[in-house]
């Protein structure tokens, strides 16, 4: 998909420099995208990008250590970090409450905003994200992309081949991993500061279990009943646990709903983030 990426903007958020992209008016919607080698806002919502600044101000944001955001060592609880950041991010950007689409990590993050900030989430939308230590009965553990994840930089480091073996379990249909697409993610993941971020100690992953209750905006979980980073059953824990939530399941579908699901996708979140 050769789509011209909008121009590149910087923010400061507390003590980190953000990258993102917007375009489109109306009622500010925040995509964060998921943490898997070379992933940027860009990459992740490229597809989807068109059809929701039909709707809405829409700003993909580059995390930090991702894209041409900073990369700094996180201390601590990381989704507490990634609330924090996002939390001073609408502040610079002078926008009081948004709606949220969040992929995998990035979900993670926006249910932490929404627990710490409640004030700043409207609603959201998150994809295939489980803050959940809890183990998948269906799966072995840790799910087979998490593991390509965490192996991705060890070892001999980045390469072709284990970018491509990534990304092939992250969908459903392997076809959809084009040669662009593996090259694109590849080359994105060999920034050298990002490489030696890899080797330094990460911030520990915390368990939102007895917090997601705290969640009162309305929320929509999007799973695909093949996923294997995020694991379904934990899903639906989830869902049992927060107090104003909603799921919808795809077939025939991996980790990225909002790619191999696109047209229907985009509608069925665009309708119920704009209720």
């Amino acid at each position: 998909m050769n789509i011209q990426p909008p121009e590149s903007r910087f923010a400061q958020a507390g003590g980190v420099k953000i990258h993102y992209q917007e375009g489109g008016s109306g009622d500010p919607l925040i995509c964060i995208h998921g943490a898997g080698p070379g992933a940027t806002g860009w990459s992740n919502f490229k597809g989807n990008f068109d059809h929701l600044t039909r709707h809405f101000r829409t700003i993909l944001i580059d995390m930090p250590q991702y894209g041409k955001s900073d990369k700094p060592v996180v201390p601590g609880g990381r989704l507490a970090f990634l609330a924090r950041v996002l939390n001073d991010f609408m502040s610079e950007m002078k926008i009081e409450r948004a709606v949220f689409i969040g992929n995998s990590m990035g979900g993670q993050a926006a249910l932490k905003l929404a627990i710490d900030f409640p004030e700043r989430v409207k609603r959201l939308a998150v994809i295939g994200s489980s803050p959940l230590k809890a183990g998948s009965i269906f799966q072995p553990m840790p799910l087979e992309a998490i593991r390509n994840i965490r192996n991705y930089y060890l070892g001999d480091g980045p390469s072709i081949p284990k970018m491509r073996q990534l990304l092939e379990s992250l969908v459903s249909n392997a076809s959809m991993v084009t040669d662009d697409l593996v090259r694109e993610r590849y080359e994105a993941s060999l920034d050298q500061e990002i490489i030696e971020l890899n080797k330094k100690p990460q911030g520990e992953a915390e368990d939102l279990y007895f917090e997601l209750p705290n969640v009162k905006a309305p929320a929509l979980l999007v799973w695909g009943q093949d996923d294997r980073a995020g694991a379904l059953d934990v899903g639906l824990l989830m869902l049992r646990r927060m107090a104003n939530a909603r799921m919808i399941l795809f077939s025939k579908c991996g980790h990225w709903a909002n790619v191999e699901h696109r047209d229907e996708f985009n509608r069925v979140v665009v309708d119920f983030l704009k209720a």
